[in-house]
């Protein structure tokens, strides 16, 4: 990528530098340097306050048809730039160019998805039983703080921002600092798509200083964060200060159910494919999986056959299947998961280290464990990592009960030949989303999010922008 240039978005404007010093973007795949970032501060923090105060009393008021213009500017905006975006997001965080350029897409939808909502903003009249009528009216909740993880840089703020602008609200982005050219790319066309100034501004820089300053604000109504639980858990104490609306999108540690009567070949292939994309950093991703004992060795052998298929390399080259973890800090992590899961009793069947032609980059192989016991910690704790244990059942009801036993509750999925079993595993499984014989579940037109430890609200469908509305209610009574 050629003159990368990462850049703060405050009132309109773009910054190339502030008073504080750059951050450092390092690549993945290389530990090389790839670029600095501009730092915001406090002051920029207060800044963006201001604008975006501004920007609510103007941007409040401008009919749900014209916000929709803006918004497929913006998808039109982002189509021009998918090839940039998509070398952007593979640098950054090393995922292989080709599954970049789908995420590219996948955003796009969200603008033009939201651009359809903003249209159908309506209230409802109600006749009143004293007399005369009950309307309902849809109003902007105000300024929105939304925080971003880095493991789908361009998806996660495309489902915040979109709804926010839909719904009438100006929106401060603080996105990872891992991903700064990314978010400058969006926040380029947001504005090239006819955003007005302060209705959309980018801060890059740590957590512990923008997150606070936006947190402590009045004006700041709702706050939408993808992240840790633990980060949620934070937050909403934060929130509550100020009474602020929340919607969270936090960890998972998704179940997958392989019953008797499944196509385990086609249910190994699947699993492998969907476990190891994004090496594994990705919050829906399978990472439990409860297989009949009947199947379990053809089942393991499968996920084996298609983990030592895949191609680790560089996240530019298009025959690349797999990168790194985007972070040395995961892939220390990972590696000592790995460990303990082996110390735990289980079979490592393949994986398990750093592979030996990489001795640079944040590499580890996809690994495989089979026999895993129920009292692993990879079992309870998320790996966000490509970490596949497998443990068998015989019992329906019990690899159910097994499949709950986490405190969280994203995504859950199943792999069933019987209508009878897929009924019961969207019933009995605990999950905002549930997959049957897919891991198809995030879609622009649906409702995206968990339950319990996994968050609360949703983010998609025509669900999402009502977290981003108040209802109020007038009784009109003629005089």
């Amino acid at each position: 990528m050629s003159n990368p240039a990462p850049k703060l978005l405050i009132g309109g404007e773009f910054r190339s530098a502030t008073a504080l010093p750059a951050l450092s973007v390092c690549n993945p795949c290389t530990e090389e340097l790839l670029w600095t970032a501009p730092r915001a501060g406090a002051a920029e923090v207060e800044e963006a306050l201001h604008h975006a105060r501004a920007a609510l009393k103007t941007w409040s008021k401008v009919h749900g048809w014209e916000r929709a213009k803006v918004l497929r500017g913006i998808a039109r905006a982002m189509e021009a730039r998918k090839g940039a975006l998509a070398s952007a997001l593979s640098y950054e965080i090393g995922r292989p160019i080709a599954q970049s350029e789908g995420e590219v897409l996948i955003a796009i939808e969200q603008f033009d998805w939201f651009a359809g909502e903003a249209e159908r903003l309506f209230g409802e009249t109600i006749p009143s039983r004293q007399g005369g009528r009950l309307a309902t009216a849809l109003e902007p909740v105000g300024i929105v703080a939304a925080f971003t993880a880095w493991n789908f840089p361009i998806n996660l703020l495309a489902r915040k921002i979109a709804p926010a602008l839909a719904a009438g609200c100006p929106i401060i982005c603080r996105p990872s600092e891992q991903t700064p050219l990314t978010s400058t790319l969006i926040a380029e066309a947001c504005v090239e798509g006819g955003a007005p100034a302060g209705t959309v501004q980018m801060l890059f820089g740590p957590a512990e200083t923008i997150t606070p300053a936006l947190m402590a604000a009045e004006e700041v109504r709702k706050i939408s964060l993808t992240g840790s639980t633990r980060v949620g858990q934070m937050l909403l104490a934060e929130a509550a200060k100020t009474v602020k609306r929340c919607s969270m999108e936090l960890g998972g540690h998704a179940p997958v159910v392989i019953c008797e009567d499944a196509d385990v070949d086609s249910a190994a292939t699947l699993c492998a494919q969907f476990k190891f994309r994004n090496a594994g950093q990705v919050c829906i991703a399978p990472n439990r999986f409860y297989v009949h004992e009947s199947l379990a060795e053809r089942f393991a052998s499968g996920m084996v056959k298609a983990a030592e298929a895949l191609v680790l390399g560089d996240s530019q080259d298009r025959a690349t299947t797999m990168g790194p973890l985007t972070l040395a800090s995961q892939r220390d992590r990972i590696e000592l998961l790995s460990a303990e899961t082996e110390t735990s009793g289980a079979r490592r069947l393949t994986g398990g280290r750093r592979p030996a032609s990489r001795n640079k980059g944040f590499y580890f192989e996809p690994t495989v464990f089979a026999d895993v016991p129920d009292t692993a910690r990879i079992m309870h704790d998320e790996p966000f990592g490509p970490l596949a244990p497998i443990a068998t059942f015989r019992d329906f009801d019990d690899a159910i009960a097994r499949a709950n036993a986490t405190p969280y509750g994203l995504a859950a999925y199943g792999f069933t030949g019987s209508q009878r079993h897929a009924e019961a595993l969207s019933a009995g499984l605990s999950a905002g989303m549930v997959g049957i014989n897919t891991f198809m579940i995030a879609h622009a037109e649906a409702p995206f999010g968990g339950i319990n430890h996994s968050g609360m609200g949703r983010e998609g469908g025509r669900q999402a922008i009502q977290d981003y509305l108040n209802v109020k209610l007038t009784h009109f009574i003629s005089i």
